[in-house]
């Protein structure tokens, strides 16, 4: 970030709503309708998992020391519902990002060979792909269903506004993440999730305040009704019944709530981020700069692609 971007004003949307699950195309079509509302916004953040889904509630057959053949049949229409990066997919995102002439950030499921990973993509307004990152480590089931990133892909995105940063639900628990994105210097941390409690809100207010950098939170807000008649997840099969509640919010550099968390609705949230708040609260606290102290602490990241097979080449 330069001095004479600090007086930038970055319009952000954020969409909260839910996948339509096992369904990618629809999803896709949803996302280009979202994308087209918030026509005007320099950014846009869409949830975790948004393309491709998040199966809330359901076990995919497992047990301790066993695996069901339904449970297999489950896999294999999610690994269906997963996209390839780059692919087709990709391009119909990037094409809604440089239709809208914005940055688009969204958390898809990608497909790479047998293993899905939890990923976000970020596309740039001419609808190439600025960056991809792979969830780190899925949390709690998500390990039975998605492989572990590396760190080769924690880099932030570098924008004409400043380096924006993206941590993926329960990653944003994991202080050795943040102080890896932090060093970066980002304005702008993005944070899709399906987190939908309310102790969320205070996390995304410490990162912004960690960091001084602003914070958007993106949640899905999906309900029974968005998954096939055949998908009994735990919390009941009622079709209003709602598996994901929301709770996006927008929070400043000094913590400040500037959008409140929203449950229980779809809702495209906007917020006018001044940058200029960014220099105005590393005054006193740079938390890898002059916050630090190096000669106590210090961090390494390991930002190499690890591969269970390489050549003699590699």
């Amino acid at each position: 970030m330069t001095l004479s971007q600090t007086d930038r004003t970055v319009r952000a949307a954020i969409v909260q709503t839910g996948s339509d699950l096992f369904d990618t195309p629809a999803t896709l079509s949803r996302l280009e309708d979202w994308t087209g509302q918030a026509s005007g916004a320099d950014l846009i953040v869409f949830p975790e998992a948004y393309v491709g889904g998040y199966p809330k509630g359901h076990d995919f057959g497992a047990r301790v020391g066993s695996r069901s053949p339904e449970g297999r049949d489950w896999f294999r229409r999610y690994f269906d519902s997963a996209i390839a990066v780059p692919g087709p997919e990709c391009e119909q995102i990037g094409e809604a990002a440089r239709k809208a002439s914005t940055w688009l950030v969204t958390g898809v499921i990608e497909r790479v060979g047998g293993t899905l990973y939890c990923s976000v993509l970020t596309f740039a307004p001419d609808g190439q792909i600025a960056n991809h990152r792979r969830k780190l480590m899925p949390t709690a089931m998500e390990r039975l269903i998605w492989g572990f990133g590396d760190g080769s892909t924690l880099s932030a995105t570098q924008t004409p506004f400043g380096p924006v940063s993206t941590l993926i639900c329960w990653e944003n628990f994991m202080p050795l993440a943040r102080a890896a994105f932090y060093a970066q210097q980002p304005v702008i941390h993005c944070a899709p999730t399906v987190d939908d409690r309310e102790s969320w809100l205070p996390l995304m207010r410490t990162i912004a305040m960690e960091g001084r950098c602003f914070v958007l939170s993106a949640n899905q807000y999906f309900t029974r009704d968005q998954a096939p008649a055949d998908f009994h997840p735990v919390h009941g099969d009622a079709p209003g019944t709602v598996l994901i509640n929301g709770g996006s919010c927008v929070v400043s550099p000094m913590g400040e709530v500037l959008v409140e968390p929203v449950f229980g609705q779809e809702a495209l949230l906007t917020a006018e981020l001044d940058l200029g708040e960014v220099a105005r609260g590393k005054y006193d606290f740079d938390v890898t700069g002059h916050y630090a102290r190096p000669d106590v602490f210090r961090l390494c990241v390991d930002q190499s692609v690890q591969s269970a097979v390489r050549g003699l080449d590699d």
